[in-house]
């Protein structure tokens, strides 16, 4: 069991390259948005969104064990962020490029309560900064559609 968490923990081996890791994880997700269905289907993606939310808190619930809370190693968080960030947006490189800035900014700058999620136990932890990152470059990236700022 612990092979398989650190598999998708670490989003198929991304989370092992070192620094930078995050940023991989989600720019991996853009690219999978651009050229699968995914991001021609809502559903799809939002099915998608839930079971590696679901698989995200429990893998990073079993590798803390050996790697400690929220490693770096841990991925499948800024993963499941970016596909937030994206859920039901239009699939054009312009759109997914600004996604993955908003995304990376409110993840590392962790302003507005995404410190405070990060403090949950386990699994939940880890995931939860990542999910409200997502959900505030979310809202963020709808004005920009909405206003049409390009």
């Amino acid at each position: 069991m612990m092979g398989v968490s650190k598999a998708i923990a670490a989003a198929g081996g991304i989370g092992y390259i070192g620094k930078g890791a995050g940023s991989v994880a989600a720019a991996a997700y853009c690219i999978v948005w651009q050229f699968t269905s995914l991001g021609g289907s809502p559903l799809a993606a939002g099915i998608a969104l839930m079971v590696v939310l679901v698989v995200g808190v429990m893998s990073a619930q079993v590798v803390e064990r050996e790697w400690g809370h929220d490693s770096s190693r841990v991925v499948i968080d800024e993963v499941a962020g970016m596909m937030i960030t994206l859920l039901g947006v239009p699939v054009q490189w312009k759109y997914t490029v600004t996604a993955f800035v908003l995304f990376r900014f409110f993840d590392i700058a962790k302003p507005l309560g995404i410190r405070r999620a990060e403090r949950l136990p386990g699994g939940w932890g880890v995931m939860a900064d990542d999910v409200l990152a997502g959900l505030y470059a979310w809202v963020l990236l709808q004005a920009i559609i909405g206003i049409k700022l390009f």
